[in-house]
């Protein structure tokens, strides 16, 4: 096995192909970089990673010599190999360090104060750990004017701009489309867009994650908080069968950005725009905020308890009459363990009531990156957004088969309410309106069945059917497992907590079963994983950062 030594410490790397960056890592060990990303090609163009390298031998007798090289070198360009010696701490590589900050400084503005970036700037960081107190400029800055519109969701401060590149070689190298560039020459360097071809890719916000400072910036995010007063937590996003592994920056319960997180099991680096933005509805003062009751005396509301033994005594009577006119529609962006708890009342009612799996959304085809200046799919794929947009259509289909192999579809749900067959439903956890919104025709459909539950997160032609509504939880609010298209099993966390009065869809649930306590996702894992064979890898119940693979689904889908 191969052995580096980064300031002295073994560190052993194995058979993997590592730079000195990366190696120093491996040793707890941080390589100031900024034009360096583990996605992109290397450049070695910022030079804030100079170390002295030198190689390690042992002679015939026992003894161990170092040779170091005269001149220090870019870690990020440097392969590292068996015997190894990198030091980041001597006199020479920290002289290299602190002149090529003094020479990054030279033109950046003191935006500190104002900068979205601050707190989480890499330039701030490094001028605190290796920099100079002090600057020995003294002439005007070069202060180029600001690019607000580089495209419809970023911003560029060209007076910020450290020239790493990284924003460029994502749009050529990830994206395909090649907006970006670089202009002019020496200290007058830009970025900038083709003149008529702006920043407008699906994939194009993530350039401000790979900022390392805060020259570009996203127009959503913009001026709106201070991210030291954020808190974060990992979560999944529920725009598509994709299930990229994000960041929840929220306060006081409000969604401010959602970020990516990297998951080599899952996207990678990045996640696209649709997904990033798709959160506002979050925060839309127009959700349901109280659990209504509609009968001939008018609409009342009342509190979620109330709400959850009317939903158990109405369908539990319903199905006391014929359990095969009691139908259960589940949602595709749902919690594995809120499936589970559902499934298990509506066979608590009786094994005969009907599951059926919700309307599932499908825009166009997977859209696959990078592209080629003219649109077309480009190999190796690097990045897809998913056609299916759903969230966790592999685990809820897992639950539904666990109980009930053969199902109707949801048109057939709809034709036999219709043709009044139905008699009683809950139609669970509705979906986001960027995913799903029913249609009037739908709720026409619901006008005979004598009870109707419709759980949903805005007001709907569902809803104006509806003798109960419940009002459901964005996917901020809930703690549970999502599955992926791959089968891939990932945790979310909540980040929010639920409107005064409400409780989320899984409590709401564990009400209708008459079960104690709270949620606990961890706990659920493992109760599914012991009755569900296809959710076994489950019974860990920590899922990790990157989630674990249920193969078994993958071959269900």
């Amino acid at each position: 096995m191969a052995t580096v030594y980064v300031n002295d410490k073994a560190v052993d790397i194995g058979d993997e192909r590592l730079n000195c960056i990366q190696a120093a890592e491996r040793a707890g060990v941080t390589i100031p970089h900024y034009c360096w990303h583990a996605a992109l090609s290397v450049v070695a163009s910022c030079r804030m990673c100079l170390v002295e390298v030198g190689e390690r031998k042992v002679d015939e007798k026992g003894q161990v010599a170092i040779a170091m090289q005269p001149k220090v070198v870019p870690g990020c360009q440097t392969p590292v190999k068996d015997g190894m010696v990198i030091r980041t701490a001597d006199a020479k590589a920290k002289d290299a360090q602190e002149r090529t900050l003094e020479s990054i400084l030279l033109n950046h503005p003191l935006d500190c104060p104002v900068c979205d970036k601050a707190g989480e700037c890499l330039l701030q960081d490094f001028s605190f750990q290796f920099g100079k107190a002090e600057s020995r400029m003294v002439d005007e800055k070069n202060t180029p004017p600001n690019k607000p519109d580089l495209g419809p969701n970023v911003g560029l401060f060209t007076d910020r701009c450290i020239m790493c590149s990284r924003c460029v070689r994502f749009t050529r190298e990830v994206s395909g489309t090649a907006e970006l560039h670089v202009v002019n020459r020496g200290s007058h360097s830009e970025i900038d867009v083709f003149e008529g071809h702006p920043l407008a890719n699906k994939l194009a916000t993530n350039v401000v994650d790979l900022c390392p400072v805060g020259a570009l910036s996203s127009k959503d995010f913009l001026y709106s908080q201070r991210v030291w007063n954020l808190k974060t937590v990992n979560s999944v996003c529920s725009g598509c069968s994709t299930g990229c592994s994000i960041l929840v920056d929220s306060n006081k319960d409000i969604v401010y950005r959602l970020r990516p997180r990297f998951n080599p099991r899952a996207q990678g680096h990045f996640m696209c725009d649709e997904g990033r933005l798709g959160y506002h509805h979050v925060n839309d003062s127009a959700r349901l905020g109280q659990y209504l009751v509609r009968g001939e005396q008018g609409t009342k509301a009342v509190e979620w308890a109330q709400a959850a033994g009317l939903c158990r005594e109405k369908l539990a009577a319903e199905a006391s009459k014929d359990p095969g006119r009691v139908w259960f529609v589940f949602s595709p962006s749902m919690t594995v363990e809120e499936a589970w708890l559902l499934a298990n009342f509506a066979q608590k009612l009786s094994p005969f009531v009907k599951l059926v799996m919700g309307p599932v959304g499908v825009v166009g085809e997977d859209d696959t990156y990078p592209k080629d200046r003219k649109g077309r799919p480009v190999q190796p794929v690097k990045f897809t957004i998913r056609a299916e947009k759903a969230a966790n259509l592999r685990g809820v289909q897992g639950i539904l088969n666990h109980f009930q192999k053969d199902r109707a579809t949801y048109q057939q749900f709809l034709a036999a309410a219709k043709s009044g067959q139905v008699d009683a439903c809950l139609i669970a956890a509705g979906q986001s309106p960027q995913v799903y919104k029913p249609s009037v025709e739908e709720g026409d459909a619901l006008s005979a069945v004598r009870f109707v539950a419709v759980q949903q997160m805005f007001s709907s032609p569902l809803t104006d059917r509806a003798h109960l509504v419940i009002p459901a939880s964005a996917f901020s609010e809930i703690e549970g497992t999502l599955v992926n298209h791959a089968g891939l099993a990932q945790a979310t966390k909540a980040a929010c907590a639920p409107s005064r009065g409400l409780r989320t869809d899984g409590q709401f649930f564990l009400e209708l079963l008459e079960r104690k306590g709270l949620v606990h996702a961890a706990n659920l894992r493992k109760e599914i994983a012991k009755a569900v064979p296809a959710f076994k890898p489950l019974e860990v119940g920590d899922l990790g950062e990157y989630g674990v693979f249920c193969e078994k689904l993958k071959e269900q889908s």
